[in-house]
């Protein structure tokens, strides 16, 4: 099998895992949307969510991972496994010391925090306070959900993707049963009776931890099938540990500016203004809206990423920077061929979509025209967003983890300005949040772009281009046959839905043999090889 078998295959696996993930945090997100609408509790609980999640992305997942793997997979390269499972408990060890003690600090300080990043909280009566019960009840995920991200980048590095992909899907079905049971064991009757709302949120919160827990858990049977045993050594003088912190320095410096991001949408759509007449809902709109936008940034752009990283590293490795262009200029013509059609479809089908996702219970009409106009602000950055996940990690490849940071150090600032500009000025409200986060999204991609051809001489611009003008005709045939079947189907959300992406995935998919593009062959050929694997 080729390399560039090897990478789309291995995509593929992290694709059908990422997707079953996505479809059960859906679930997830319809069941809390459907019991509690979007008001006081379903806003607290995301921001409640949202705080160790933020923290999970700057410690854990997002930079620990690329940092970690990068390392782990050179030790795997150059001294075998006995070194690099060294280093792994090394990171394991001081990652939980570290994290131990920031959950504490964090459990402490929450009424703080809540206030600081939702200041707007304060004019509806115990929204301040639910939230803050909420986050103390959640922050131990951290500590959680980074031991998973630390297994994961294990058995990715020893090409592994499988069972790690899948371990968020035992996240959400331990928050879905498990909050479920609680909520009903806390507040038997809150479907009836609306003052025991907060209490049934705070049984959905305690589901978060069970769901974190099992994410963990899944993955240690795999680690231990690949060779991994767990030693309590730490040594913060380690050659390797060094180096992963000399990489992950810079990384949680640009990842956190990707948080302060965050913190400014999430402290606009915190007033009430932002919101519909009872004050609340724009932060729910926001995270529903993204939530659909989850499905092809991770099953497409998370997923190349993860696949793409061990295979560049090891060519970083071994000086084989031919090898390392072509590999990465084709995970990212993957990613163009599955995100702009993505994109435009969401474009024209975000209402159906979401009216027959999470119009149900508390969820109204109103609810959903706001989450659809979010989703079509959000759609504009989607090849952006899932671009930048294949192209950030490959700057640790190389050694080189300053340059992504001061690209989101930079956005900080365009993301401020946009957002004053786009929700404020223009008055677009939480859907001009969304649209501001798409603009930094592409400007992060181009500039990212710019940077790596500078860096390795060139990165095969000239076929991206003519592969990108493919998939952007296909895409406006596909979007004018999609538009024309929507104002067909009107009559029923559900057969408006599923009749329109079916003649999507149709036309695009003709449209794209008849052009031929070549990343169809590469994804129905990775199809059909994983079509005839038992095992990961």
């Amino acid at each position: 099998m080729s390399e560039q078998q090897s990478v789309a295959r291995s995509a593929r696996t992290v694709s059908l895992a990422v997707l079953g993930s996505r479809v059960l945090g859906l679930v997830r997100e319809q069941v809390l949307a459907a019991l509690f609408g979007a008001n006081r509790e379903f806003d607290a609980f995301l921001t409640a969510f949202r705080i160790p999640n933020l923290l999970r992305d700057l410690f854990a997942e997002g930079a620990l991972s690329a940092a970690f793997v990068t390392t782990f997979s050179q030790k795997l390269s150059a001294e075998g496994d006995k070194a690099a499972w060294r280093l792994a408990n090394l990171v394991l060890n001081a990652l939980i010391l570290v994290l131990a003690v920031i959950t504490v600090v964090g459990v402490i300080v929450s009424p703080w925090l809540v206030r600081m990043i939702s200041p707007g909280f304060s004019q509806i009566p115990g929204k301040v306070e639910l939230t803050t019960t909420l986050t103390r009840i959640m922050f131990p995920f951290l500590l959680m959900v980074a031991l998973a991200a630390l297994a994961m980048g294990m058995l990715n590095a020893k090409h592994r993707f499988g069972v790690p992909a899948s371990a968020s899907m035992m996240f959400n079905v331990g928050s879905i049963v498990g909050g479920l049971a609680f909520a009903f064991l806390l507040a038997p009757g809150f479907l009836h009776n609306p003052a025991m709302a907060s209490r049934a949120v705070i049984g959905m919160s305690i589901g978060t931890l069970i769901g974190g827990a099992l994410q963990w858990i899944i993955q240690v049977p795999s680690l231990r099938g690949v060779g991994y045993r767990y030693e309590p050594i730490l040594n913060w003088h380690d050659p390797g540990f060094r180096q992963v912190l000399r990489l992950l320095g810079p990384s949680v410096i640009g990842t956190a500016a990707v948080q302060v991001n965050i913190f400014v949408d999430q402290w606009f759509a915190s007033w009430p203004q932002m919101s519909g007449p009872s004050g609340s809902g724009a932060v729910s709109w926001l995270n529903c809206s993204f939530r659909l936008m989850q499905f092809p940034i991770g099953v497409f752009g998370v997923a190349i990423g993860v696949a793409t990283l061990p295979t560049v590293s090891a060519h970083a490795v071994r000086g084989d920077m031919v090898a390392f262009r072509k590999t990465l200029a084709r995970s990212i013509r993957l990613a163009f061929f599955l995100c702009l059609p993505a994109a435009c479809g969401l474009w024209v089908l975000a209402t159906p979509i979401i009216s027959a996702i999470y119009q149900h219970g508390k969820f109204d009409t109103f609810a959903t025209a706001q989450t659809a106009a979010c989703v079509r602000a959000f759609s504009v950055g989607l090849v952006g967003y899932a671009a930048v996940k294949i192209i950030a990690p490959s700057f640790y490849a190389l050694g080189d983890s300053r340059t992504p940071m001061y690209v989101t150090i930079a956005s900080v600032v365009v993301n401020a300005g946009t957002d004053y500009l786009f929700a404020i000025t223009f008055g677009m409200g939480a859907a001009g949040l969304a649209l501001s986060t798409s603009m930094v999204a592409l400007c992060n991609f181009f500039l990212l772009l710019a940077l790596m051809r500078r860096k390795i001489g060139r990165i095969e611009v000239s076929t991206l281009l003519r592969s990108l003008a493919k998939v952007a005709v296909a895409s406006a045939v596909m979007t004018a046959a999609t538009y024309g079947t929507h104002r067909l189907c009107e009559f029923n959300r559900y057969v408006d839905t599923l009749v329109s992406m079916t003649v999507a995935v149709i036309v695009f998919g003709a449209s794209c043999k008849l052009l031929r593009v070549t990343e169809l062959g590469e994804a129905l050929g990775a199809l059909r090889f994983g079509a005839k694997q038992t095992g990961d």
